[in-house]
């Protein structure tokens, strides 16, 4: 089974509730770009993306190539939620390849996790790519990595 950990594109600034922010242009290319990448090199067979809007918006990227593949919200996803509660859920989902599309830090927290290493910031929009036999913290080793344009 193949896990692909998503951190969304580059938000707005802090001006609405952090539930709401939007992606900028930017952010939209970047999540472009990832999506891009994810559909030309894996098959993914689900979607699960936090309930906030600028993780939604990076998931559409990928919903736009790939509208068959049924995806759900997980409350349980946003910055600031338990990444082994997370995990948990996660683990309960039939796929054999699962996009998770969230936010930082739980996406660093879940994919430390699945290693068993060290958490490591995402950079904006990057998508790693884990692969195990079952879903269970320290059962998982990254293969790949895919890092979008950056704003600096």
């Amino acid at each position: 089974m193949k896990i692909i950990l998503i951190r969304h594109g580059q938000a707005e600034d802090e001006t609405r509730p952090d539930s709401a922010r939007q992606l900028t242009d930017f952010g939209q290319q970047q999540a472009k770009q990832t999506a891009k990448y994810i559909t030309t090199h894996y098959h993914p067979d689900y979607f699960l993306v936090s309930p906030y809007e600028r993780a939604q918006q990076t998931l559409a990227k990928l919903q736009a190539q790939l509208p068959t593949v049924p995806s759900s919200i997980q409350d349980n996803l946003t910055p600031s939620d338990d990444a082994r509660q997370a995990l948990n859920e996660i683990a309960d989902i039939e796929a054999k390849c699962l996009v998770v599309v969230c936010h930082m830090s739980i996406v660093a927290y879940i994919a430390g996790l699945l290693t068993n290493d060290y958490p490591e910031s995402f950079a904006l929009a990057e998508a790693r790519v884990f692969e195990m036999d079952f879903v269970m913290a320290g059962m998982a080793r990254e293969i790949a990595r895919f890092v979008p344009d950056q704003p600096y």
